[in-house]
């Protein structure tokens, strides 16, 4: 997947690295300022004040944002990489080093109007090749020669420490991008760049208004396209494309190519600072063309600081792996965490409530989205459920849908404070382990304290199958599996044995 902090894998903000990576952590973990200053000891008005560029972050501040957000270091290295390209940019002039020309500024302080935004992915079964094309016109006072992009991927988005063990060992280098970009209608002319970044997952390159034949820049007033590609492997590239309008953007559009033979199964969803993630307002067009499968989309005026994402499932793998997946490899594709990561048995973090109801309805709003994911890919008559800590979110939340289409259950810190002693033993599946049901014994009614967004304490009374339902998930939050309440010496059965897909319980 090809995380975009700009319009697209495009324009970051040059003057603070370090913030650029702040911000990408603090959304990938979904947590609003508040939540994190109070991980980080911080006030929230110093952490709006580093996020914003009006404080310079010190490495104090940047240990415990790594800390809080388990960046895995990224942050710690991010800010170093920042300091030392600010120290060098301080350095007096060498006598003999020629002036940099008086019209090279930087683009994002300029009224640069992005009049066309359109992305293309295309994908061949094996890498991914992004092509972006931007329709520029300056509406400053000064000539534009240069125009910052962003290359970022993320293979495990919500699992930080897999990522970062992933492009530790498997950076993502400038031979396999095979970056190319063009000036012009039509790729007029060729583009040098220059890298200003260059980081594991991340790559930062300087666009040049020039070439071997000479310099063609932006003058106030005037218009013209620029168009760039690189090529990414599916070993290295999530199954998600963001993009995020950081400049006065006219019109946004996106088109993503896949095999028709993959089985593809494509959904959006808009998110912005202030409000939770939505589906997108119109509809993404979907057609045959051939072999491939096309998606289109497109929005009109976006607002600043929108992120419109884009995420796909393949029901089918490429021919390559033409064997059937597992159910598990199948949820692992959808974002689920599976049962060997660490996250899974650890007591999931409580909100405060009605302080962190913003980042409450933000962790409500991606589960919801994960559950649509999930039910596209598999049928579940019984219901189903899902808690945060199975996307990768360390906050203790959960949503359980009933049978029948009854309404979605949300929960916020639940706990079971009484059950009944009338119990029953049915088979129960578990999204982070798909490849096995058990036979697990649970009470017939459970009493469960959680509470609303507003802080209020309840107390609901759940019967028989959604009682099974919510302790499921209610158990998640409180690091247990199901295996963990199966009788001593009784082991989980393969899910080709398992007779009950599609039933409801049985009472």
């Amino acid at each position: 997947m090809t995380e975009d902090q700009d319009l697209a894998p495009g324009l970051a903000l040059p003057h603070d690295a370090f913030v650029e990576e702040f911000r990408r952590w603090r959304d990938m973990r979904g947590l609003s300022k508040t939540a994190l200053a109070e991980a980080m000891g911080y006030s929230r008005s110093y952490v709006s004040k580093v996020e914003s560029g009006h404080e310079r972050a010190s490495r104090e501040f940047a240990k415990a944002a790594d800390l809080a957000l388990s960046a895995g270091g990224a942050l710690r290295r991010a800010w170093r990489e920042y300091e030392a390209s600010r120290a060098a940019q301080h350095q007096p002039p060498h006598p003999r080093s020629p002036a940099p020309p008086e019209y090279a500024v930087d683009p994002t302080h300029a009224s640069l109007i992005v009049e066309h935004d359109h992305a293309e992915l295309h994908y061949d079964g094996q890498t991914y090749r992004a092509t972006m094309r931007r329709k520029l016109f300056n509406n400053g006072a000064d000539p534009i020669t240069r125009y910052l992009i962003r290359i970022s991927v993320d293979r495990f988005p919500g699992r930080p420490e897999q990522s970062n063990q992933l492009y530790r060992h498997q950076p993502l280098t400038w031979e396999e991008i095979d970056l190319q970009a063009w000036w012009g209608e039509d790729r007029a002319e060729p583009m040098h760049f220059v890298p200003q970044h260059d980081r594991d997952a991340v790559k930062e390159v300087w666009l040049l208004f020039s070439n071997d034949s000479g310099h063609f820049p932006l003058y106030p007033g005037e218009s013209t396209w620029i168009e760039y590609t690189y090529a990414v492997g599916d070993d290295k590239w999530g199954n998600w494309f963001q993009r995020a309008v950081r400049l006065p953007t006219k019109r946004l559009s996106v088109r993503l190519d896949f095999p028709a033979d993959l089985g593809p199964s494509v959904w959006g969803l808009h998110t912005s600072m202030t409000a939770d993630s939505m589906p997108f307002r119109t509809a993404i067009s979907d057609q045959h063309d051939g072999d491939r499968r096309i998606y289109s989309w497109a929005t009109e005026d976006p607002p600043m600081n929108a992120r419109y994402r884009m995420e796909w499932h393949f029901r089918r793998r490429p021919a390559e792996a033409a064997r059937q997946a597992k159910p598990s490899e199948t949820m692992r594709s959808l974002g689920v965490v599976q049962h060997d990561d660490p996250l899974l048995r650890r007591p999931a973090r409580p909100f405060t409530l009605p302080e962190d109801d913003e980042d409450a309805r933000r962790v409500a709003s991606e589960l919801q989205a994960a559950v649509k994911r999930v039910a596209r890919a598999h049928v579940f008559g019984k219901g189903m459920g899902i808690a945060a800590n199975q996307i990768g979110i360390d906050r203790a939340a959960a949503i359980v849908c009933p049978p029948g289409g009854a309404d979605v259950i949300t929960l916020f810190n639940p706990k079971v404070i009484e059950s009944s002693d009338d119990t029953d033993e049915q088979y129960e599946g578990c999204l982070s382990f798909f490849d096995v049901r058990g036979m697990v014994p649970r009470p017939l009614t459970v009493h469960v304290e959680h509470q609303d967004l507003d802080g209020t304490r309840r107390i609901t009374i759940f019967n028989q199958g959604v009682a099974r339902l919510v302790m499921h998930e209610v158990d998640h939050l409180h690091g247990r599996f199901y295996t963990d309440r199966m009788p001593s010496g009784v082991q989980p059965i393969p899910v080709e044995l398992y007779r009950g897909v599609g039933a409801d319980w049985k009472y």
